[in-house]
């Protein structure tokens, strides 16, 4: 696995840039290495903790996590134990659908042992009706339902959109590219 480590607001010295590669090498035995899988670290400082991303790049899938804490070198474990959960997740679901195949080919889902965990489960499904409406619109239905995503009809050019809060405090709109068949 090839690492990156990028700094914001923060040189990355030979000692963080080597305990983040030796506590990322815990990954490796979930891989299959190759130069393909790349593994980027980004550390960011603020007045008070530090924030660490990690993003594992696979042919088939990505891998996210992104933590904040008071102590980065704490950051960096709990990044690495949030991948792992996920990467157990993963694999109690593709267990579940027998679809180890694909993703198979860059994880090596079998070092995950699953055994312990209760599989997810989908408590509520929702049916919408897509209403057209402005994104501004779109946000303050959100902000008045206090959910932290809204799915709406775009006004405009009728795409499926989603509006979500994001971390840092603004709001983010995704569309759709695919073209509804009526």
């Amino acid at each position: 696995m090839k690492y990156q480590i990028i700094g914001k607001n923060i040189a990355v010295t030979d000692a963080i840039r080597e305990t983040v590669e030796k506590k990322l090498s815990r990954m490796d035995k979930y891989f299959i290495i190759d130069d393909s899988v790349l593994c980027r670290a980004v550390v960011q400082a603020y007045k008070v903790g530090a924030k660490v991303e990690i993003t594992v790049f696979t042919k088939q899938m990505d891998l996210r996590t992104e933590v904040r804490d008071n102590d980065l070198y704490a950051a960096v474990d709990l990044a690495i134990d949030k991948l792992e959960d996920q990467m157990r997740r993963l694999k109690t679901r593709m267990d579940r659908t027998k679809e180890r195949t694909s993703l198979g080919r860059s994880i090596v889902l079998d070092e995950l042992d699953a055994a312990d965990e209760e599989p997810d489960e989908i408590v509520r499904s929702k049916s919408i009706f897509l209403e057209p409406m402005s994104i501004d619109e779109a946000i303050t239905r959100m902000e008045g339902l206090g959910h932290s995503f809204f799915v709406y009809l775009d006004a405009d050019d009728e795409k499926v959109c989603v509006a979500y809060k994001r971390l840092d405090g603004g709001f983010g709109v995704i569309e759709v590219e695919n073209k509804l068949k009526q």
